[in-house]
């Protein structure tokens, strides 16, 4: 297929380039609910996703029940990679089902919840994920998927499935598993379900950016030129900002001071004139799902 299909279904021209600015990990830890109020008000980020498995899910929910202005997802959460911290299904499943690690708890990784959680306890744990926030009042925009876990061959029909049934938009773009470094199989087995999944109907994004992390001196050089590579179509610019706490250093002392990073770029008050100037509109998953599910 040529060009975006998403730019006609919005109603915008064929060379228009949209920009969903996503914070993800919202609620893994008080920093990062902060900074997505903080930045949601400033209207920097024009969206974000909630992981409901954290303790802090309760302060995103808070915040956004009831309204229509604010866009969060639901980060569907299967793994737990940090070492003093960690979180547990929120479907409470048996021994059996491999979502957890003998401490009852994610597995860290994706190659350890691949070779262990049956696909059918994933989906009831991405299920009740979504219930979970759609319970507490948020009107959910989209899912998402954290460490990109969900994006495996394995659970990734169920993944899009739940969108379709909560008629949201999910995260998955065409050149995902290459861009995330999945393993070789995964990269070959994976295309040939999103070509069928697109020939049923789903909608992926055109395209997602992802920073280089190791540079976080950096941050705001690299939102520039991003935004000045951004191709015609939807954009999806993954950032995690947090304001810096002593929780979040505890929780991550080697990654601490790349969401820091993200969250002062984008307090920057020249970032909207940057983003104008590159001749890009900033949009939230709100207009794509009302676009998807027109009717």
């Amino acid at each position: 297929m040529s060009g975006s299909a998403w730019l006609p279904l919005l109603g915008r021209a064929p060379d228009a380039r949209l920009l969903v600015l996503h914070a993800d990990d919202v609620g893994m830890c008080e920093a990062s609910v902060s900074a997505f109020q903080e930045l949601t008000e400033a209207g920097t980020v024009s969206s974000g996703s909630a992981m409901t498995p954290c303790p802090w899910f309760p302060a995103v929910a808070q915040y956004c029940s009831g309204r229509a202005d604010i866009d969060l997802g639901a980060h569907l959460t299967l793994t737990s990679e940090w070492s003093p911290y960690r979180w547990s299904p929120v479907s409470r499943p048996g021994p059996c089902s491999g979502l957890t690690d003998a401490s009852g708890y994610f597995h860290r990784d994706r190659g350890g919840l691949n070779g262990s959680a049956k696909p059918d306890a994933v989906e009831a744990e991405m299920r009740a994920q979504i219930e979970r926030a759609l319970a507490a009042g948020v009107d959910l925009t989209h899912i998402d998927t954290h460490m990109f876990a969900c994006l495996s061959p394995r659970y990734i029909e169920s993944y899009v499935g739940l969108a379709r049934q909560f008629r949201l938009p999910a995260l998955l773009w065409p050149s995902a598993w290459e861009d995330v470094l999945f393993p070789r199989e995964d990269m070959e087995l994976a295309p040939p379900i999103l070509e069928r999944l697109q020939r049923s109907g789903f909608l992926p994004i055109d395209n997602v950016v992802i920073l280089d992390s190791a540079r976080p001196a950096e941050r705001a050089g690299q939102i520039r030129a991003a935004l000045s590579g951004l191709r015609p179509g939807v954009n999806h610019l993954l950032i995690h900002p947090s304001r810096d706490s002593a929780e979040l250093r505890a929780i991550t002392p080697a990654g601490w001071r790349n969401r820091v990073a993200d969250y002062e770029a984008l307090r920057d008050a020249r970032l909207p004139g940057y983003i104008r100037a590159a001749g890009v509109e900033l949009i939230g998953y709100r207009e794509l799902r009302t676009a998807l599910y027109a009717g």
